[in-house]
């Protein structure tokens, strides 16, 4: 577990805190998504939970350890950290790369090799392909999932991810964003993640932290966020396509039920989107798609689902 208790920071000539006066709890094995406005203090308080800035008061908990009083440099050694640029080292290979925290930790030899195998394996980069080359031979998503890869080496229990799919084109984001949720959902990693894309957020977090100003306006789950939010400034920043975006929380097979379809209709796997059903729906002029093993999802009950209130 993360938590932050009443955590300020203000910077040297600041005329107001970047982070003020901030509470926040992530539980165990939980991804909270910070986002806001820019200058809203979001990185800054991701940050804070390493002690890559200090804060000026509050305390940071992290596993029940007031780590406000613990090493900077063994704390982050145990925290993962992923940002935008990825800042892999250029004249290391990437097998190097990956094996930089565990050698820092004293890691056997023989016990870091597997784990760096075992990290490439699960962010999708053939080990035998990539353990000898260098970032420089990487594309720009190849060397993302180096990122993640080493950030879990050690296999921390907290993961800190600034923007990480932000330097990618939008192919590749969505496609890495999937698979790292899989990848953090498998894992049970209690993560921080920061972004400034609400659709990244909806679709990464199982919560999301909205600030503004350095104060948190309010932290739920996306489904209560965009079904609830707390007043117009969080309304405003979701979106008035509050209810599209609450499709893309469902997926067909939990939305099917039984029934018959008529002749032709579209067929979908169960774990497509009601966001996407619809999509298809009004692209094929449909109004039933057969949800593979699961029964049938029609436009009415799409329709009945974003309009209703949680």
């Amino acid at each position: 577990m993360i938590r932050l208790e009443q955590v300020t920071k203000i910077f040297p000539g600041a005329s107001h805190p970047a982070v003020d006066r901030l509470d926040l709890e992530v539980p165990d094995g939980k991804t909270c998504v910070l986002i806001g406005p820019s200058g809203c203090g979001k990185t800054t308080t991701m940050r804070i939970v390493n002690r890559l800035i200090e804060p000026n008061s509050g305390r940071i908990v992290v596993d029940g350890e007031d780590v406000t009083r613990a090493d900077p440099v063994q704390l982050r050694r145990r925290i993962g950290y992923v940002i935008q640029q990825v800042g892999l080292f250029p004249h290391m290979t990437i097998a190097d790369n990956v094996a930089t925290v565990p050698q820092l930790l004293g890691w056997p030899a023989e016990r870091t090799k597997a784990r760096v195998a075992e990290m490439l394996s699960l962010v999708g980069l053939e080990p035998a392909q990539f353990l000898a080359r260098y970032p420089r031979h990487l594309s720009g998503g190849q060397r993302q999932r180096v990122g993640v890869a080493r950030a879990l080496a050690a296999d921390p229990p907290v993961l800190l991810m600034d923007e990480p799919f932000g330097a990618v084109d939008p192919i590749v984001r969505a496609s890495l964003q999937a698979e790292l949720a899989a990848i953090l959902q498998r894992l049970a990693k209690t993560v921080i993640f920061v972004t400034h894309d609400i659709d990244e957020a909806i679709r990464m977090g199982d919560l999301i932290a909205i600030m503004k100003d350095g104060h948190l306006v309010q932290c739920a789950t996306p489904e209560r966020l965009l079904s609830a939010p707390a007043d117009s400034f969080v309304a405003d920043f979701v979106g008035a396509d509050r209810a599209l975006k609450r499709l893309a929380l469902t997926t067909a097979g939990e939305a099917a039920s039984p029934g018959d379809a008529p002749p032709g209709s579209p067929v979908v796997d169960r774990s497509t989107s009601l966001r996407d059903v619809l999509s298809l729906l009004l692209a094929s002029g449909a109004d039933t798609v057969i949800v593979r093993g699961a029964g049938i999802v029609t436009l009415a009950a799409i329709r009945a689902r974003a309009a209703a209130k949680s």
